[in-house]
């Protein structure tokens, strides 16, 4: 198969690291995914390389199984995705003043707006990874899609800038190098998932996406069909296992255990098993210990709780706590998976939840790649194709303070002529 046709995605959680390969489909159905893997992981922590050699042999030994379960193909690039507390985010303008006589708007002037909007000061340790264009305007009238071939003197632009550390972005590169491959490029995790998982219609009406990751929580905002807020809490579903390994006095794998399978987030949904015995191991490994349903809900809900009000009371101190969400949470990640979820998000949210599920036409892929444990991997082979692809083209560049001191926020140049 050719070098080209291949498309990887490569997602490292904090416990696992997971891969998926694809290819275009043929009959143009978005991605047919060839093959996956998934190990754990060592050496990352909060989306942070933590340790180089451990997190390499981790990249290496999940790539090397996705390559044979897709049929031995080889994989030399992937699409990294990032995540973490170290990511940070911010809205901002531009505008361009068209001087030519035929005042036409052309691609080159849409670069050109978008490119000053990104000209803004920021530290030399950080690194622009995605400028989405929120809405173009024209001539001071908002809310024009897609102004090429319209004619104007005055182009403006609404922009979300994603930036993260440059050295925690370098460790990552350096550690799927040293595993044999190259990084096409880093894309920030949840908004590939937005792309994979919330569909256009809620896109375009509101809604937000939550991504229960193990080490942190990261939210993003839609509305008019674009992203217009992402955050990351450093706070994610690994909580809820400590809760139990230190209130059941056991170990942090028995405890993650117990709480896939027997965790359940809404009270309500227990069904009359909260009174079933669970029997685990203590922390001495030998001796059995044995706990009700009950005693286990009651460990988690509280952490449950926390999660998700900090989680609303993140978008309600944003400058869209105001913006309607008439299409609710879309909530993924395997934190998310637990049982009764949806319920606890949508009670402690005050808007209706649902499980992400891709939507149609994105990819073609057998049923044991399905599961939340592939679902960013898959987002990330996906992301080629996607809207946020399109729309935020290459990676921006690390910008210098000192250089660009004298620029302001809102930046207006002229065309020439």
């Amino acid at each position: 198969m050719a070098k080209s046709e291949v498309v990887a995605g490569l997602d490292l959680g904090s416990g696992r690291v997971a891969c998926v390969i694809g290819e275009p489909d043929p009959e143009g159905n978005g991605v047919r995914i060839l093959g996956g893997a998934s190990v754990p992981c060592r050496g990352v922590k909060g989306g942070v390389v933590i340790n180089i050699q451990d997190a390499q042999r981790s990249i290496r030994q999940a790539v090397e199984a996705a390559e044979k379960q897709a049929g031995d193909v080889m994989v030399h690039g992937v699409y990294l995705g990032v995540r973490g507390a170290h990511l940070e985010s911010f809205n901002n303008r531009g505008a361009y003043n068209i001087a030519r006589t035929d005042k036409e708007i052309t691609a080159e002037d849409v670069s050109a707006v978008v490119e000053n909007a990104k000209a803004i000061p920021i530290s030399n340790d950080r690194e622009i990874l995605h400028v989405i264009p929120q809405g173009f305007g024209l001539d001071r009238q908002r809310g024009v899609p897609d102004p090429v071939g319209m004619e104007g003197s005055l182009l403006e632009v609404e922009v979300h800038i994603v930036t993260a550390s440059s050295n925690h972005l370098n460790n990552l590169n350096r550690a799927v190098a040293e595993a044999g491959f190259e990084v096409l490029e880093a894309v920030y995790s949840p908004l590939a998932l937005g792309d994979f998982l919330v569909t256009p219609e809620e896109r375009d009406l509101g809604s937000m996406l939550v991504d229960m990751g193990g080490q942190s929580t990261s939210i993003v905002v839609y509305s008019e069909g674009s992203v217009r807020f992402t955050k990351e809490i450093d706070l994610g579903t690994d909580s809820i296992t400590r809760d139990l390994a230190v209130g059941l006095q056991t170990h942090m794998p028995t405890a993650e255990r117990l709480k896939v399978e027997h965790g359940v987030a809404h009270p309500g949904l227990m069904n009359g098993s909260a009174d079933e015995p669970v029997t685990f191991k203590g922390l001495d490994g030998r001796s059995e210990r044995q706990a009700r349903v009950a005693v286990l809900t009651d460990i988690i809900l509280p952490r449950v709780e926390e999660i998700l009000t900090i989680v609303g009371e993140t978008v309600q101190g944003s400058n869209y706590g105001d913006v309607v969400l008439p299409c609710g949470a879309v909530l993924t990640g395997g934190g998310a998976m637990m049982k009764g979820f949806p319920e606890a998000a949508k009670q402690v949210l005050n808007m209706s939840s649902r499980l992400g599920l891709a939507h149609s036409g994105i990819i073609t892929a057998p049923d044991n790649l399905l599961e939340p444990t592939f679902s960013t991997a898959l987002a990330l082979v996906s992301y080629p194709q996607s809207s946020l692809y399109r729309s935020t083209g290459v990676i921006g560049q690390q910008m210098n303070t000192v250089a660009l001191s004298a620029l302001s926020w809102d930046t207006t140049v002229e065309a020439q002529p």
